[in-house]
């Protein structure tokens, strides 16, 4: 057990108390007849080691061969492979004791095996999301985040994510990629101000793949007419359409500008129309003069999480669904946001306005947990001139939508990322 030196207590307040505390939780609504939200996490986790890497050190981390680590808990038979075949023994099969590729039990196997040893070490696991492990020893912590195999490691020193490395190393074959500038398709890049998240090659992929690389750019990625609707002439080929509406909701990592119409394309998915397919064009045009837009993270010691909400009442014209839309912040830096449909129908304002209430809470005491957060939530009204989610509930103006845009820090690198180590 290399790095434990002492017994870690149990439970996510405890491990977050030394590296954030937000005391105060405002929560801004509009108080107008489309008031209504409901939300749904994120990648809150990843958006928010990326920030804390702002003033800690982070590194990429590769699992080689992953799934073949992982201790079966099943029982599992399988036939004799091709080229070993017992000639004595034809009828026989092999008693799997370690996992392989292509195993439904795969997964579950692998994240086990992972979550023993992490424990064995000193770290613990978070109760708010089981893909992240915290690591405190006096003043020193660390955070590690696992997708599948790949892993970011962020710490408090370079001799404590070493030590972490080494321990990792010595039970799973893996591959250090050093400091946090890929992960996931996603590029961070190191800025005077803090990280700049951008996904600019997928989104070239994406123009490449639907042959619009060289179309004329346009302003703001949807019109501010009526929502899209089940009408029209059907699509020649839905395949492309559907392709290309997946590919833009991963880009909407990165770019929140997009989430409101991205969801209601993404509606159609099953059976598209031509007025559809003009609307996903529109956004590959908007793409196109935007294509070097990321998200900007700020260095940061703010703890005051403000969270934004605005919905359209009765907003879907087919089954009269409200469509609402949120974004959270963590002092200057955009935490978590969403674009969704209501999964009900409200009769009234009012009532959309309680079921806003209810999912807003759920959301705020996940955050809060994940946070250590002691301060209330207060529900004040907003101007509409300052009501940011309103980018995720309807199109805008192309005015107010660039303003939107920049105060959910979206925007262009324009400045020199800085050389060095963190």
């Amino acid at each position: 057990m290399p790095i434990r030196q002492e017994s870690i207590n149990k439970g996510c307040p405890k491990a977050f108390s030394s590296c954030m505390s937000p005391v105060d939780d405002t929560w801004y609504m509009d108080t107008g007849a489309s008031a209504h939200l409901t939300s749904e996490s994120g990648i809150k986790n990843v958006w928010w080691l990326m920030a804390k890497a702002n003033n800690l050190v982070s590194i990429v981390l590769d699992v080689k061969n992953a799934f073949l680590h992982g201790d079966l808990m099943d029982t599992v038979y399988m036939h004799q492979p091709p080229g070993f075949h017992d000639p004595a023994r034809p009828g026989y099969v092999c008693h799997l004791r370690k996992s392989l590729y292509g195993l439904n039990q795969d997964p579950r196997a692998w994240f086990h095996r992972f979550a023993q040893y992490a424990l064995h070490v000193g770290f613990e696991h978070s109760r708010c999301d089981s893909s992240l492990f915290i690591y405190r020893h006096g003043t020193q912590i660390a955070y590690l985040l696992l997708y599948v195999d790949d892993i970011i490691l962020t710490a408090s020193s370079t001799s404590l994510s070493q030590k972490i490395i080494t321990s990792l190393g010595k039970e799973f074959t893996m591959t250090n990629l050093g400091l946090l500038n890929y992960f996931l398709g996603i590029s961070a890049t190191r800025t005077k101000d803090g990280m700049f998240l951008s996904q600019q090659k997928y989104a070239l992929d994406i123009l490449d793949r639907a042959d619009m690389i060289n179309c004329k750019p346009y302003l703001t990625p949807v019109d501010t007419q009526s929502k899209l609707e089940p009408n029209g002439p059907p699509i020649a080929d839905p395949t492309l359409y559907r392709s290309l509406a997946v590919a833009l909701q991963y880009l909407t990592f990165t770019r929140p500008d997009i989430t409101y119409v991205v969801q209601q394309l993404c509606m159609y998915m099953h059976d598209p129309w031509e007025p559809h397919f003009a609307a996903l064009k529109l956004v590959l045009c908007y793409l196109r003069g935007s294509v070097n837009n990321g998200l900007q993270l700020y260095a940061s010691s703010t703890t005051k999480l403000i969270y934004y909400s605005d919905a359209a009442w009765g907003g879907c014209p087919d089954t009269r669904r409200s469509t609402f839309g949120y974004c959270v912040f963590l002092g200057d830096n955009l935490l978590s946001w969403s674009s969704k449909r209501q999964s009900t129908i409200s009769r009234s304002s009012a009532k959309a306005e309680y079921r806003a209430v209810a999912n807003v809470v759920a959301e705020t005491c996940w955050i809060r947990n994940l946070l250590l957060s002691t301060g209330a939530v207060r529900v004040l009204h907003v101007p509409s001139s300052s009501q940011y989610a309103e980018v995720f509930t309807k199109g805008l103006p192309k005015r107010l939508f660039i303003d939107f845009k920049s105060s959910l820090n979206v925007r262009t690198i324009s400045f020199f990322p800085t050389a060095g180590v963190y």
